[in-house]
């Protein structure tokens, strides 16, 4: 059996290292690839910042074009004082100031940038200046000619910033590819490296846990095999005692009548109820590990749920000097059976208290987190209940779930068996965390439903 599950997953194995092995080929073709693309892309570059650079003239060509346009304009309507030469002013200088606001897309640099603010101002005086007004003429004109003369001038020097910016851009660009061909050839000598270190690694990070994983599998398996044996058996036992221990029970209550209280019969009678007592608990405990109920989901807050324990058990902690408190709690909504879960916190509350002794004390909370669960990453909600007792040594901790193994004079060791199986249930799983003369924290680890 072993070796028919440990050839598939070294066929797995074998087939990841293969892909491996062709994705790094992969990576030296296209290491090598992209070296011939970046040493043909310098020259392709150079030659388009080039034509990029005398394409910087037009711009200040194309404003001194369009501001004679509009001083023509302007004349004809001083000439002729007719609306529709001031209306097509209006719309070549709307036309204008359009295509300025476009060149902000344009351009790169805070220089760039500033220039083209600064003609946006001077045209907007230059458009103020041209409004008909109560200043003569020649005044007026003379305004509006110095106005046009400095959009002239900045769209020159806008031009020639246009140009830096360009020539920065193909440095960088050439420095950048520069750059980018001294890393692919150190890259091409590092690709026989990554390989021997990815062998390496896939022995350590797949190889190795698999067998780990292999090994964790078989003992779950037989772990479960163990329970479903031994849940046949504690069911066959357990329904064989009840039997007779309820007639015993009831034929003890009945000669009770007959006893004098008091008396040392009376005594013996009252201690066979109670060992009768104590094997109805150890009865119930098997048929609950045989025939675990399912549980009926329902939302629930684990705050409430917490509040609810610490009110039914503080009193009577309290009376061994134990405190027990609710340190925090979170109301994110779980789907759980709330009698299941309230069973499984009270067997971890006694656990506590009996770690304690006659002071200590007991904390409860219940926080949200993100962790592995199952075979993947979700949303959980951890309810732990924390002790600061002498902790769980190291001998007993192996075995803390095994059924039936107790370390308690009168225990039947199916306590934390049980709980973990209801936890189980639930989708979620029951962890511990434990230091020797600090204490333990068990924390029933539940999904968050979406």
């Amino acid at each position: 059996m072993s070796n028919q599950r440990i050839d598939p997953m070294n066929t797995s194995v074998t087939r990841r290292l293969r892909l491996l092995a062709i994705a790094l080929i992969l990576l030296a073709v296209l290491i090598c690839s992209s070296a011939f693309l970046s040493w043909r892309g310098i020259a392709y570059l150079r030659g388009r910042f080039n034509v990029g650079q005398g394409a910087t003239f037009p711009l200040a060509d194309h404003l001194q074009t369009e501001v004679f346009k509009l001083d023509s304009q302007l004349l004809t309507y001083r000439a002729s004082s007719r609306p529709e030469d001031w209306r097509r002013f209006e719309e070549e200088s709307q036309r204008l100031n359009a295509w300025i606001a476009q060149q902000k897309t344009t351009l790169t640099t805070s220089k760039e940038k500033a220039l083209l603010d600064e003609i946006q101002t001077t045209f907007d005086s230059y458009v103020a200046a041209a409004q008909p007004s109560n200043l003569p003429l020649l005044d007026q004109l003379a305004n509006v000619r110095a106005a046009a003369a400095q959009l002239i001038s900045l769209g020159l020097k806008l031009a020639f910033a246009h140009r830096e910016a360009l020539h920065g851009t193909v440095a960088e660009t050439e420095d950048s590819l520069a750059g980018l061909q001294a890393m692919i050839v150190v890259a091409q000598l590092t690709v026989v490296l990554l390989a021997a270190w990815a062998a390496v690694v896939t022995y350590r990070e797949m190889i190795a846990p698999l067998r780990v994983e292999l090994i964790e599998s078989q003992a779950l398996v037989a772990r479960n095999e163990k329970l479903a044996s031994l849940g046949v058996l504690a069911a066959g036992v357990a329904h064989e005692i009840r039997n007779p221990l309820t007639a015993i029970k009831a034929r003890l209550f009945t000669q009770k009548k007959a006893l004098t209280p008091g008396s040392r019969e009376r005594a013996d009678a009252e201690f066979i109820g109670h060992e009768i007592d104590r094997l109805e608990k150890i009865v119930s405990d098997f048929l609950r590990f045989a025939r675990p109920v399912e549980p009926e989901r329902v939302p629930l807050s684990p705050a409430d749920l917490l509040r609810e324990v610490r009110e039914l058990m503080a009193p009577q902690l309290r009376e061994s000097s134990i405190d027990l408190a609710v340190e925090r709690a979170v109301e994110t909504r779980i789907a759980a059976d709330p009698e299941q879960l309230e069973q499984v916190l009270i067997n971890l509350v006694n656990n506590a208290a009996e770690a304690l002794g006659n002071r200590g004390t007991i904390k409860l909370r219940a926080v949200e987190s993100r962790i592995t669960l199952g075979d993947r990453m979700r949303e959980v909600v951890i309810i732990e209940v924390e002790d600061n007792g002498p902790g769980i040594p190291p001998d007993v901790q192996d075995r803390l779930f095994d059924p039936f193994f107790t370390t308690k004079p009168s225990g039947t060791g199916l306590g934390l068996s049980i709980a973990a199986r209801i936890v189980e249930k639930h989708g979620g799983a029951l962890r511990f965390q434990t230091a020797t003369n600090r204490g333990t924290t068990f924390g029933i680890v539940l999904p968050v439903e979406p």
